[in-house]
């Protein structure tokens, strides 16, 4: 018995005559996204809570050395409520001085960005860089930043390009580690298709190594901005001037342990900031690609 059979294709044709409905997208209650938001806030507010309740009550006690948290609003009321006073010279609010801060942070990174990325490419896509120089950052990246600052002194002779370089010095490593390694990690696949459609040269960096490498570069880059805030605060410790740095340790100077505690928080609040634009950045760049 002869039985004729129909292409797969033909029999697909004939058993999806229905055109496909567009999907849209589902629509979340307002309830669950109320949920949604109450499980991602409600849990660290409760833990600082404990945590304040716990500081509280040690800084009761008699003999403490750290102010509880009640003292430090009441000594620091100032302070806090009115950030933006200036009374000339070093007598600033903390926003003054955090703006000095962020200035520095802002420049230094942004060099060590430049020079980061393009060192990265250049040790990802050859060999000879990679031997020739990879040795040679791996010893520098391994010293402190604080190490750099006489020499940044002695070469620029002031504090403001010091404070800027001991930045780029501290945030360049691993920018320049995190890029080279995307680059090496690009699929064999996009550099085959890049091949054949003869895409060489800046297309070919533009088009397929950036796109391909940029989680990664972004992974380098929160890395740096964490570590340039880091060095700013210690470095103008140092070397003086407008800036939370100085604000701290002339805080300390002065023994006001609840201005400190002031300073510190602002700062905890201020780096947490810039990892969080530099990963929304991230994930605007990548599509979505970047981790958290």
């Amino acid at each position: 018995m002869n039985v004729q059979t129909k292409p797969v294709a033909a029999v697909a044709a004939t058993t999806s005559t229905a055109p496909a409905k567009p999907r849209v997208a589902p629509v979340i209650p307002r309830e669950s996204r109320a949920r949604a938001i109450a499980a991602q806030v409600l849990p660290p507010l409760l833990i600082l809570a404990v945590l304040l309740t716990i500081w509280e009550f040690a800084g009761r006690q008699p003999g403490a050395t750290l102010p509880a948290p009640s003292q430090v609003w009441t000594n620091s009321y100032d302070l806090i409520v009115n950030p933006f006073y200036d009374n000339g010279g070093l007598d600033k609010g903390l926003f003054w001085h955090l703006s000095a801060s962020l200035t520095r942070v802002f420049m230094g990174f942004a060099i060590a960005t430049v020079v980061g990325i393009g060192t990265g490419l250049l040790i990802g896509t050859s060999t000879f860089a990679m031997r020739g120089l990879d040795p040679i950052f791996q010893v520098l990246r391994t010293i402190p930043p604080l190490a750099w600052l006489p020499l940044s002194l002695a070469a620029f002779r002031e504090a403001q390009p010091s404070a800027i370089f001991v930045i780029f010095i501290t945030s360049v490593w691993p920018i320049i580690i995190n890029t080279a390694v995307g680059v090496r990690n690009v699929p064999q696949d996009y550099r085959n298709v890049a091949a054949v459609i003869r895409l060489r040269g800046p297309s070919y960096f533009l088009k397929v190594v950036l796109p391909a490498a940029a989680p990664y570069i972004f992974t380098g880059l929160r890395i740096g901005i964490g570590l340039s805030w880091l060095a700013i605060i210690a470095a103008e410790m140092l070397i003086g001037g407008v800036g939370i740095g100085f604000f701290v340790w002339d805080a300390w100077n002065s023994s006001n342990l609840t201005d400190i505690i002031v300073a510190l928080v602002y700062v905890g609040l201020v780096g947490f900031a810039l990892d969080r634009a530099v990963a929304l950045i991230g994930r605007l760049v990548t599509r979505g690609t970047m981790a958290n």
